[in-house]
């Protein structure tokens, strides 16, 4: 067995890791805006990935832990991209905005309607803004991945911190 992991398979696992109970693929889809064909495809390469328990769909705690940690920014590296008005990402939003003082332009993913002017940052999947737009709690997991993905040490290690608690706390509930 071969499994390639796709950019949009940490958006998937995010979202799931969200959830309380197994939903229609339909319903994720609408949320995520893409095909529910996507996510099935993303969902059946996190379970031969070990990444998710295929009865429950529910991510595994330890294997995503350490992929995000160890494995994202290696595996989905970000440039920093030219300046572009866009919507916030990595430490220059939620929940890393308080903890880092910025002197230089903050990362966003490019977004026309973005009320924010700094360098761009290729979103891990075209969806990503408007899913984030829509969910406040996904907004903040993803932009502690792009952290991972474009911060420096010290930023890395914040959202390393901040990741890690925000596990504990979906596996506790």
């Amino acid at each position: 067995m071969h499994v390639i992991a796709k950019s949009l398979d940490i958006v998937v696992l995010l979202k799931l890791l969200l959830e309380r109970q197994k939903r229609p693929y339909a319903q994720l889809s609408k949320e995520l805006g893409i095909s529910a064909s996507e996510i099935h495809a993303s969902v059946q390469r996190s379970i031969e990935a070990g990444l998710v328990d295929s009865e429950t769909r529910f991510p595994l705690r330890k294997p995503l832990e350490e992929y995000l940690l160890h494995g994202v920014r290696y595996a989905f590296p970000a440039k920093p991209g030219p300046v572009a008005r866009g919507m916030p990402t990595a430490y220059a939003a939620p929940p890393l905005l308080e903890k880092i003082s910025q002197d230089d332009l903050p990362p966003v993913w490019p977004d026309p309607n973005g009320t924010v002017r700094g360098y761009s940052v290729e979103p891990l999947y075209g969806c990503v803004p408007v899913a984030a737009k829509a969910d406040a709690v996904l907004y903040s997991l993803l932009a502690l991945v792009d952290t991972l993905r474009v911060g420096r040490a010290r930023e890395r290690n914040l959202a390393e911190e901040e990741l890690r608690q925000r596990l504990t706390h979906a596996y506790a509930t």
